[in-house]
């Protein structure tokens, strides 16, 4: 399987400033294997971009990535208060 933690890493780091509070958990449901992407409340507007662009390009880039088997990979951008899903 595709390394996708690090690919979503190496995209996601240059754009944020707090690199250190950036942390991904996976969660695996019975569609989706699932990418919670965590950062610092300061760098969540950094990474979905004016009008969701950023966020698109990025999901667009995960999405693409083959995995084995029926699930699909799904990125989840969260912060504390909210979820931002695709």
């Amino acid at each position: 399987m595709p390394n996708i933690e690090a690919l979503i890493r190496t995209i996601v780091e240059p754009l944020i400033i707090h690199s250190e509070d950036l942390t991904i958990e996976q969660v695996e449901s019975d569609e989706f294997i699932e990418y919670h992407l965590h950062l610092n409340p300061e760098d969540i507007g950094r990474v979905i971009g004016k009008k969701g662009r950023v966020a698109r390009a990025i999901r667009t880039i995960i999405y693409s990535v083959r995995v084995k088997g029926p699930k699909r990979v799904r990125l989840v951008i969260a912060d504390e208060n909210e979820t931002v899903e695709d």
